[in-house]
């Protein structure tokens, strides 16, 4: 029976990942969680992290010692020693150890870079177990304080629910059915149970006691790293919890639900855990490096302790491994962003800085400053480094051996010096603290920048639902030198569209209304505020992650933003973010291009839209765009260059585009034979390169097998108006790039002068934008119901009249 269960329960993830489409953006590495559209927030939200210090405590029964993970495996430390002694091994990653109620077994979590199962550990004998295995995901083992049941959560069934195995019998039993997702398990005495509910916008912790229907202890909106830990009496539960300011370490009564007891107000605490006397609650934090260190606090309050690990028993032989990266001709050192795996396949991170995961390819990285030491356990090591997207991976594997130190100097050979040519590189959408497990300081950024090789990043601020992250941070800058930054704010009306905003010198206010929100859910407010906003000031502007999905042009094609093609039609919009890992470049270019066939010169952009703060996230700057600015390195160069289209954006690929001189941005003459010429480098393969004239593919050609560069030249008839540009696209994705597939587009090149048509292109787009629009304001109304909206509705129809009048109705 038990067999046959987990058969079906492995052919209902196997039916939801069949019929999940294919897409050209990133959407899951780990096996998908029916209902929840944005993996990247449960991956970042609710999957382990690792670092070098210690995570996920867990007291012993007797409370003499106590499991964390760190480094990626199980450590069992002796707080009077203070010596943490190494109990797993091996290639995967083990977090959230649990222990056994007789302190025998230790239960945790094991994730391989593509699903995770739970695992059981016996103590005497190091003997291991797997005992939840399903092809969806499996989390947060806790035993029942008898030692009958292991509780955990898994989506074998479609979304996370907590599940009981009973350790007598091996049946399996589903404890929570409501749509949303429920982890985190607690089960305390007398059947009562306290877990994490999170779905419909609101998050809570409820508690389960016998038959009575479950109870909410508390709730709010997207709590992020929340975890409840019950008391061992069953009477108290504690809870990290943010504010608008940061995060608390809270304790309230079981029993009413009654108001918190803050313990802790400082920091970032994460995983609170019960000693077995209820006398106090374990936790950690990130400490200034980012390195996790192991916090204790009385249960009724009182300053919090440092527990020190004064010592790792690897139960091996280790050595170190001391990495110099640099250029070619054996000069200085240089940053760069690294991937070390050791002899078994494990991922070795460095005692310094929060190690990152690559959600594409699955790689744990970190950044170098150009010198860095590793300690690993003897054998070989395998080095992986790159910097920036013009860098082909170097790959190295020396022998370590027991107590030795051994210096590996690779080499970083890029295909082009994008500076030497003139080119500035930026990256325009990111953020750096979103509810991860990190609390990062602007200066964080330069290392991550360095290792990028990335010139200007414009960080965004923006809101966790009702909270508004790192608003202190707003008049933060480094503008004397490259790398630069300067922090920009996303406006995130999620009905309308996001807006982004780069350049500004005050926010914007509110961030947040229409359908869907408490608060502002009926303002009849266009996005054109926003934009307007920005110009106001000098900045720019620009939609972000615009299509999912494929060309929207098509049937059953991705959706733009309800508010998009009236901004863009009617001349409010400055850029349109081209390549994001969260969207689909092809199919964003596809609306673009009708954007320029109208003569709108909509500036191309780009972003990862990766949350800076997660474990997993792919490296800012892997989707990014480069902008001509000469022998002028400065931000006012460099915004003036992205304005006027100078540029071209990129997950990869590299395109130096002339046509009779010009660059993108640029004009050529009309009516005439024109002489193009484009420099393809690149760092990864990529399969094609086209040519486009108004959209249309005039000239395809083979791209690169192998990193390299390759230059094209040829001629093309150019009509009385329009623009030109050329694309790169296609191919296996691997390192430096993060991308489900290479892109890069240039800006265009005009024919006759900025902002000319064509005219049969111009009708063509028109008509097709027209129909969008109409499928848009059908979703308006909907949103918006019976609430009366004149502006919008204006806005509407004014954008109507527009397109109307390119087809002379």
């Amino acid at each position: 029976m038990l067999l046959l269960l987990r058969v079906v329960l492995a052919l209902v993830v196997l039916i939801g990942i069949l019929q999940t489409p294919a897409r050209g953006q990133w959407t899951n590495r780990y096996p998908p969680v029916r209902g929840y559209g944005h993996h990247v927030y449960l991956e970042g939200y609710e999957l382990p992290t690792l670092n070098a210090g210690p995570t996920d405590p867990a007291p012993s029964p007797d409370g003499s010692l106590v499991a964390f993970s760190a480094r990626g495996w199980i450590w069992i430390l002796d707080p009077v020693s203070g010596i943490a002694r190494r109990l797993t091994s091996g290639a995967d990653l083990d977090f959230r150890p649990a222990w056994s109620p007789e302190g025998t077994h230790i239960a945790f979590v094991r994730d391989n870079g593509h699903e995770t199962s739970i695992v059981q550990v016996d103590l005497q004998t190091r003997r291991e177990g797997v005992i939840v295995s399903t092809p969806a995901i499996d989390l947060d083992p806790a035993y029942s304080p008898d030692g009958r049941l292991l509780y955990y959560s898994t989506a074998s069934a479609g979304d996370l629910d907590v599940w009981q195995l009973d350790r007598r019998n091996g049946e399996v039993q589903r404890v929570t059915t409501d749509r949303g997702i429920e982890l985190r398990p607690q089960p305390g005495p007398d059947g009562r149970l306290v877990y994490l509910a999170k779905g419909g916008g609101r998050d809570q912790v409820r508690v389960r006691d016998g038959a009575a229907p479950d109870r909410v202890l508390r709730e709010g909106s997207i709590v992020s790293m929340t975890r409840p830990a019950l008391s061992p009496d069953g009477k108290t539960v504690a809870v990290n919890w943010p504010t608008q300011d940061g995060w608390e370490l809270r304790v309230m009564d079981v029993a009413n639900s009654g108001p918190w007891v803050r313990l802790v107000a400082d920091g970032l605490p994460l995983s609170p855990a019960w000693s077995p006397d209820g006398r106090w609650i374990y936790y950690t934090q990130p400490a200034a490096n980012e390195r996790m260190e192991l916090m204790a606090v009385r249960s009724v309050g009182g300053p919090p302790q440092r527990i020190t690990v004064r010592g790792w028993n690897w139960e091996t032989q280790t050595g170190t491994v001391r990495i110099v990266t640099h250029l070619p001709g054996g000069g200085g050192s240089v940053p760069a962003r690294l991937s070390v795996i050791d002899a078994t396949g494990h991922a070795a991170i460095p005692d310094t800085s929060a190690p990152r995961f690559d959600g594409e390819l699955g790689r744990v990285f970190f950044y170098s400053p150009g010198i860095i030491d590793l300690t690993v356990p003897e054998g070989d090591v395998t080095v992986y480094a790159v910097r920036g997207l013009a860098t082909p991976e170097a790959t190295e594997t020396v022998r370590v051996r027991a107590g030795e130190t051994l210096e590996l100097r690779i080499e970083l050979d890029e295909v082009w010096n994008a500076g030497a040519a003139g080119w500035m590189s930026g990256e325009h959408h990111f953020h750096l603290n979103y509810g991860g497990p990190y609390d990062l300081d602007p200066g964080d950024l330069i290392p991550m920048m360095q290792g990028e090789d990335l010139d200007v990043a414009t960080p965004l601020l923006a809101n966790l639902h009702n909270r508004f992250e790192d608003q202190d941070l707003w008049r933060w800058r480094k503008l004397d030198a490259p790398p630069l930054v300067l922090f920009g704010q996303e406006v995130r009306s999620h009905f309308l569209g996001h807006i982004g905003m780069a350049g500004t010198s005050d926010l914007y206010w509110p961030w947040v209304w229409g359908p869907g929100y408490q608060v502002y859910g009926t303002d009849d407010r266009p996005n054109t505020d926003p934009l307007q906003h920005a110009r106001s000031q000098g900045g720019i502007a620009y939609y972000v992650h615009p299509v999912s999905g494929s060309d929207p042009f098509q049937p059953g094609g991705g959706r733009p933003p309800v508010e998009l093609i009236a901004d863009a039609v009617l001349g409010d919009l400055d850029a349109l973010e081209i390549v994001c890992l969260w969207s689909d470049d092809l199919s964003t270019a596809a609306i673009w291009h009708r954007f320029l066939n109208l003569g709108i010169p909509v500036a191309p952009s780009a972003g990862t839209d990766v949350m800076n703060n997660f474990y997993r996230t792919m490296a800012i700057g892997t989707t990014r765009v480069y902008a001509y600015t000469g022998n002028r390195v400065n931000w006012s160069a460099y915004l003036d260059a992205l304005r006027a289209g100078h540029s071209f954006v990129t997950s990869g690929p590299l395109l130096d585009f002339t046509i009779d001189g010009a660059r993108p941005g640029g004009v050529v003459q009309a009516n005439r034979s024109v002489r193009w010429n484009l420099e393809l480098h690149s760092a990864v393969p990529v399969d094609r390169v086209d040519i486009l004239l108004n959209g249309r593919v005039v000239e395809e050609l083979d791209g690169l097998d192998e990193p390299g560069s390759r230059d094209f030249d040829g001629t093309v008839d150019v009509p009385d108006g329009g623009w030109v540009a050329a694309r790169a696209h296609g191919g296996e994705p691997v390192w430096p790039s993060m991308a489900v597939y290479p892109f890069a587009h240039t800006a265009p090149v005009w024919i006759d002068h900025v902002g000319s048509v064509q005219v049969d292109a111009e009708r063509l787009a028109a008509e097709e934008l027209l129909r969008l629009l109409d499928a848009s304001e059908v979703r308006l109304r909907e949103g918006y119901g019976d609430v009366a909206i004149p502006r919008l509705s204006e806005r509407f129809a004014e954008a109507r009249r527009a397109l109307e009048a390119r087809l002379g109705r």
